[in-house]
């Protein structure tokens, strides 16, 4: 039972510290895939964006196979990694998760369209800002939650240095 417990809490463990470079690899195919749905219209590819949300929320790259491919694939080759804490990073998966299922929910389900594409510009905001600028908008929201006192600082001891951060 020890061995399946340590299993599962590996299965289910974020990276931390992660490599930037494959967080923004991952939020420019989640860029594109945002654009070509609200392009074309074609909701059933939320299924798959919500689908590698979730699954990195819960895992990391584990079990997305755009994150193993972002992880193991593309930046390695893309220079020495950059490492940012992890916490923050699964926060905005998180926010991304709940925004992809919800569009997914909404145009799927009901057909409710217009409200699917408020949804997926959102995402298509964030991911194009991580993608371009190294801009986390779910990471800025997790420092303000910390800030706040809504997330403790032990979630995140890192996150609250910002002298470690700043010399960097």
């Amino acid at each position: 039972m020890a061995r399946f417990n340590g299993m599962t809490s590996r299965l289910l463990s974020f990276p931390n510290p992660v490599n930037e470079k494959a967080a923004r690899v991952v939020a420019a195919t989640v860029f594109v895939l945002a654009a070509v749905t609200l392009a074309t219209s074609t909701y059933w590819l939320l299924l798959p964006l919500a689908y590698g949300f979730l699954a990195r929320t819960l895992t990391g790259p584990t079990l997305s196979p755009l994150g193993r491919v972002a992880s193991q694939v593309v930046a390695p080759r893309l220079g020495p990694p950059r490492y940012v804490p992890g916490p923050p990073k699964r926060f905005a998966q998180a926010i991304g998760a709940l925004l992809s299922c919800a569009a997914a929910l909404l145009a799927l389900a009901f057909g409710l369209h217009t409200a699917a594409d408020v949804l997926l510009a959102m995402l298509l905001v964030a991911a194009g800002l991580e993608a371009a600028f190294a801009l986390c908008l779910g990471c800025r929201l997790f420092a303000l939650a910390m800030r706040a006192g809504l997330v403790p600082e032990r979630v995140c001891v890192e996150c609250a240095d910002l002298s470690r951060r700043l010399a960097a």
